[in-house]
């Protein structure tokens, strides 16, 4: 054993299951020390540090999740792994909430609790003694990693910059995210940065449009089948989860996913492990699943369209991308970005971006958010004949009729398919522009409007207008 061996604290009141635990580890190569108390395991945190804590969430003297929060409020580098009984899924989801790195299921599978305990050591002071997967060609270091992936996130408006922060923050944990935002705002991208930032960085990314897999195939693609298991299954192959391990899996769209496709992908999460079609045997999968979607999921749980032990379960940690019309600050920089890449891709020079051709883009509506924009731009890109980029004339106009439109000559504006969304985009835009004009001051924002603190709070989080987080928006 040698010095950098990384130290765990293990808390459980059972001496049977702390002894299987100690000596697991210390097989292992780690350092261990045990507590069966909440109060033994503060006298031993108090006395020294560790690389990660494992506490049983049930003790005699209190919760295990008292730990939690101390070495939270301590600011303490130790990550925290909380083991819940088995079926306690809510007990599991607050863990995570609160900040635990992950959690285990008891009885404890002991291979996992192998995988999670390296997971949790690594990269945070002390080593696992051994590897637990060889390192990729050309891998560098968490830190650099993170830069690229965020700088690819291109903005320095208010809410972009909270945005970062909040993966940077969320990156090292093995809580589930779930990534909301309208078509077209960088869904993926977000999940990639995620990914990248994290330790798992190393290991593979899987991708998965779930709208786009037929509702036959969804359990051999999300879970694999074996030869035969099907007509036309000619060998054994992995699912999407497979495929995953040791990395994250990225379920796009996740809100397409049929009801009886939901029960399934829970069980997974919550099992952590999946079943082949055709195959007796259930197999451990090691992934971090992140989750993203354009709809209103809440709205879909109470409507019975989704499950809401799912949802409880997707949406540990939340992430709201801003549409573009609300940080059009950043709309010189993206378009420069967008520019560079299409260029590069179609070898051809980039074409200078002018004042005159931001300010077209710019009266664009641009509803289809960064994805329009980009098209815009290719469209621009092909049609361009000098060194300065010149726009088409509906990119000119903004995509507004002409005036000799029939609605425009009969007066009236087209009736909206769906009011109440018209309505919530109406408002949205009015509490945005007040936000943005009060420099994020909530406070003054709502006297501006001759609303409360209280309901613009509440319009605020309805809507999912994505602002800085508290510590960087003032009140008053």
């Amino acid at each position: 054993m040698t010095d950098k061996a990384a130290s765990i604290l293990v808390v459980d009141d059972e001496p049977d299951l702390r002894t299987l635990y100690e000596l697991t580890l210390l097989r292992e190569g780690y350092r261990v020390e045990t507590a069966a108390s909440v109060a033994e395991g503060r006298a031993q945190l108090q006395a020294r540090r560790f690389d990660a804590v494992i506490t049983d969430m049930r003790l005699p003297d209190g919760f295990g999740m008292e730990l939690l929060h101390e070495l939270r409020e301590q600011q303490r580098r130790e990550r925290c792994v909380v083991m819940t009984a088995y079926g306690s899924a809510e007990n599991a989801v607050e863990a995570l909430r609160a900040g635990a790195f992950d959690y285990l299921t008891k009885p404890v599978d002991l291979k996992q609790f192998r995988a999670v305990v390296a997971s949790a050591v690594q990269g945070i002071g002390g080593a696992a003694p051994a590897p637990r997967r060889p390192a990729a060609v050309g891998e560098r270091s968490a830190a650099p990693e993170q830069d690229q992936a965020l700088q690819r996130l291109v903005g320095e408006s208010g809410v972009m910059r909270a945005l970062k922060q909040r993966i940077a923050k969320v990156a090292g944990s093995m809580a589930p995210v779930l990534i909301r935002g309208e078509s077209g705002t960088g869904k993926e991208l977000v999940a990639r940065a995620l990914h990248t930032s994290s330790q798992r960085a190393g290991g593979p990314l899987v991708a998965v449009n779930c709208g786009a897999i037929p509702e036959n195939l969804l359990e051999a693609e999300f879970f694999g089948a074996r030869k035969g298991s099907y007509t036309g299954a000619s060998h054994d192959r992995e699912g999407y989860f497979q495929a995953a391990r040791g990395g994250t899996l990225f379920l796009d769209e996740i809100g397409d996913l049929p009801l009886s496709m939901q029960s399934k992908l829970l069980r997974a999460i919550q099992e952590r492990s999946v079943r082949s079609l055709g195959s007796t045997q259930e197999e451990t999968v090691d992934v971090r699943i992140v989750s993203a979607t354009h709809r209103d999921l809440a709205a879909d749980v109470q409507a019975g369209r989704f499950r809401q032990d799912l949802y409880y379960r997707l949406n540990v940690i939340e992430l709201l991308i801003p549409p573009l019309r609300e940080r059009r600050d950043d709309l010189p920089a993206l378009s420069a970005a967008l520019l560079a890449r299409i260029a590069h891709d179609s070898g051809l020079p980039v074409p200078a971006l002018s004042a005159h051709a931001l300010e077209q883009l710019a009266r664009h509506p641009l509803s289809g958010n960064v994805r329009e924009l980009e098209n815009l731009l290719h469209r621009a890109v092909a049609l361009n004949d000098g060194d300065e980029l010149q726009l088409d004339q509906d990119t000119a106009t903004g995509g507004l009729e002409p005036a000799g439109a029939p609605d425009a000559v009969a007066g009236k504006a087209p009736l909206p398919s769906d009011l109440q969304s018209w309505l919530d985009q109406r408002e949205r835009e009015i509490l945005t522009r007040a936000l943005h004009d009060t420099g994020f001051n909530r406070t003054a924002a709502a006297a501006r409007l001759g609303i409360s603190l209280r309901q613009i709070r509440y319009r605020i989080a309805r809507l999912g207008i994505a602002v800085p987080s508290d510590g960087d928006m003032p009140e008053a």
